[in-house]
């Protein structure tokens, strides 16, 4: 039987406008102090895993700084995969959470995301082909091995959802925090999630 590939996604760590604003693929924005030292202790605990054989990382500051801090732990380059990027939000872009969450759509977007697409920007459900194409890409290349992913909280959810086979309109339920590991193994059959939104811990015994 094939080995499976053990896909490790990461959420990056914390930026000044986590959990505030709805920044979406907007650029220039930078990991925080806090973000720095979340990087270099998720590094560490992936320092410990032998099998890794490649870094990945979303194409957008936040994500490509906290990838660099656990490729620097490995002695290895970030490879940039675009699709691996956040959910394009378009026209809200930029805007305040608290503001967002008063507007009639914000509850379309919590309890029915598989019909909402943000205006000017990507759906949810496009958002999901996107990332599970991805990372069916990174298991054909990467077979048997660990590859590292840094993506963003929604993408990460829709690959959890799709790996658990729950429908898009529950994967708001699932929890994704920053600098949190998600570890999936892609088998021939199934995959399997492993791990869920974790934040300390060994992850060495991970299909051991």
């Amino acid at each position: 039987m094939k080995a499976p590939t053990l896909i490790l996604l990461v959420r990056h760590a914390l930026t000044a406008t986590t959990g505030t604003v709805l920044t979406g693929r907007a650029p220039g924005l930078h990991l925080s102090d806090d973000g720095r030292r979340q990087a270099a202790a998720v590094a560490r605990r992936l320092a410990a895993h032998p099998k890794i054989e490649a870094v990945y990382a979303s194409p957008l500051e936040r994500a490509r700084e906290t990838a660099a801090a656990i490729a620097k732990a490995r002695g290895c380059a970030v490879r940039i995969e675009r699709e691996l990027t956040e959910l394009d939000v378009g026209a809200w872009t930029g805007r305040s959470l608290r503001r967002l969450g008063r507007k009639r759509e914000w509850q379309v977007v919590q309890r029915h995301p598989s019909g909402f697409r943000f205006p000017g920007g990507e759906s949810f459900v496009e958002m999901q082909a996107r990332v599970t194409g991805v990372l069916a890409r990174l298991v054909e290349r990467h077979p048997g091995v660990v590859v590292v992913a840094v993506s963003h909280a929604d993408p990460i959810k829709a690959a959890v959802a799709h790996a658990l086979g729950v429908h898009l309109d529950l994967f708001q339920r699932i929890v994704i925090a920053p600098a949190s590991i998600t570890a999936i193994a892609y088998r021939s059959q199934s995959p399997l999630v492993l791990t869920l939104n974790s934040m300390d811990g060994d992850l060495a015994g991970l299909l051991a």
